[in-house]
């Protein structure tokens, strides 16, 4: 069995994380090296480890992640002013934690392509 990653430890319970939104399918933390002042991540509960590894057997947790992001987004109050969201895959693309998570930065200006 692979080593559990920080998500799986965090979802488990077996480390602290800020939690700001939980359903049986995914979590919502806040981002412990904040980009942007508001930077939460959204997280499946399943430990899929890359966006590249998803199945189609996924689909429905894919769209469901996209569904909390925008809940995430209204209730951290950056919905209607505009929010970035990212999921970074493998190593060149930024991708630090190999669980499936997506970004959701807001609360400022955002430039560019990059998180913050």
């Amino acid at each position: 069995m692979a080593e559990k990653t920080i998500f799986s430890r965090i979802i488990d319970g077996e480390i602290p994380g800020s939690f700001v939104y939980q359903d049986e399918h995914c979590v919502a933390i806040r981002d412990i090296n904040p980009a942007a002042p508001v930077h939460v991540l959204v997280i499946p509960r399943k430990p899929i480890p890359s966006i590249a590894d998803l199945t189609p057997e996924d689909h429905a947790l894919a769209g469901h992640l996209l569904m909390v992001v925008r809940k995430v987004a209204e209730q951290e109050g950056v919905a209607e002013r505009g929010y970035r969201v990212v999921i970074n895959a493998g190593d060149e693309g930024g991708q630090t934690v190999p669980h499936l998570h997506v970004h959701v930065l807001g609360g400022k200006q955002m430039h560019g392509h990059g998180t913050a």
